[in-house]
């Protein structure tokens, strides 16, 4: 297939008017196709990646079985996400043994109509009880290297992204191990900009949902925020409005400079779903007009896919190139992908989205093969 007449985004990260040959599963100089898209008045841009997702389409990676990650997978490819992480909660280690060997059976692979989960965001159980959010008290325990890399070998090696609050026990110890097979995140966290900065210097190299469940930026205390823009390669965000204000999106944008944000949906069940009663590692959220709760108020991951937070962020005043930068490049590099997904370069994965001028897909193509829309 060729790609013609479209506005595409270059590894410069910025359009300019081309065209894109795709030759079976990959990105090519010239192909033998004659099948042509016209993407005239189009965007042509990587597919997304989105690193921080729970749920979606009634389906949870908590869940535990095949058929919700496969929904899952379903759902995000028709929202143009080509590539994703299913992300786990904190649970004990028999749960999370459970739910990676049945995420293994699927990891890396091609399915018809589905994005591919590229591995597992191991969201948990290594937090501090005091800013746990959504996650349940009772599994939350002191970052445990002999659990981790048991649950990364059960994972066929596959866990890309390890959360932990670097304040806990033994947690340095932790992340200089750790980040050997992964990238350490700093998540969910009562850490100080010196316990922050501790970590980073260990090997952390990653924040999850900047500003949520960690302490204020303030300026005297400036905390993980303030760290992270000192040391972090990059960081999270939720950009659906509720999580983050507005104005606080803007500003992190040019805070970090757009080549160090990644936007993720952190999304749960409720996404692309009605108003209601859904769950979320184990406990009940309630969800009205976009904004999923606990029933003590406190917010429990969002109902918005990732590439509406991309929409979301450029209504908000974020650059479409900016935008886009952080929903694509951004979280394959944060994850070592960058080499395979998140841009249209020749010998990639012809995984690629053609947006419309209201950025909503017209045409997904994942591995080379168009996506049911």
């Amino acid at each position: 297939m060729i790609i013609k007449n479209g506005l595409v985004f270059g590894a410069d990260c910025k359009f300019g008017l081309g065209e894109i040959a795709v030759q079976e599963s990959r990105i090519a100089q010239t192909c033998n196709d004659t099948e042509t898209f016209d993407a005239t008045d189009c965007y042509v841009v990587p597919g997304f990646v989105d690193i921080h997702i729970h749920g979606a389409a009634g389906s949870d990676f908590c869940d535990g079985g095949i058929q919700h990650l496969n929904t899952i997978a379903g759902y995000l490819a028709k929202q143009g996400v080509t590539s994703f992480l299913g992300t786990s909660m904190a649970f004990d280690e028999p749960i999370l043994t459970n739910l990676f060997t049945i995420a293994k059976e699927i990891i890396g692979k091609d399915i018809s109509n589905q994005a591919v989960m590229r591995g597992i965001n191991m969201e948990g159980p290594f937090f501090s009880k005091a800013k746990k959010g959504a996650q349940s008290e009772k599994y939350i325990v002191p970052p445990a290297l002999e659990m981790f890399k048991r649950l990364y070998e059960v994972s066929g090696e596959a866990v890309r992204l390890v959360d932990v609050a670097p304040e806990e026990p033994n947690a340095l110890d932790f992340i200089k191990e750790a980040s050997k097979l992964c990238t350490v995140s700093i998540a969910h966290t009562t850490a100080d900009f010196e316990t922050a900065s501790a970590a980073f210097e260990a090997g952390a190299t990653h924040v999850t949902h900047l500003f949520n469940a960690m302490p204020n930026f303030s300026h005297r205390a400036p905390g993980v925020v303030g760290a992270a823009g000192d040391y972090a390669s990059h960081v999270e965000m939720i950009c659906d409005g509720i999580h983050l204000h507005p104005s606080i999106i803007r500003n992190m944008f040019r805070m970090f400079g757009p080549q160090r944000i990644c936007l993720i949906s952190d999304s749960m069940q409720a996404c692309g779903m009605p108003n209601g009663e859904y769950s979320l590692g184990g406990q009940k959220v309630f969800v009205q007009d976009g904004k999923a709760t606990l029933a003590d108020g406190t917010i429990a991951g969002s109902s918005t896919c990732q590439p509406e937070c991309m929409r979301r962020a450029v209504s908000f005043g974020v650059s479409l190139e900016d935008a886009i930068t952080a929903a694509t490049v951004n979280p394959a590099k944060a994850i070592g992908l960058f080499d395979e997904i998140g841009s249209l370069e020749i010998g990639k994965r012809a995984d690629l989205v053609v947006l419309n001028k209201a950025l909503q897909p017209v045409l997904v193509l994942i591995g080379g093969k168009k996506v049911a829309l």
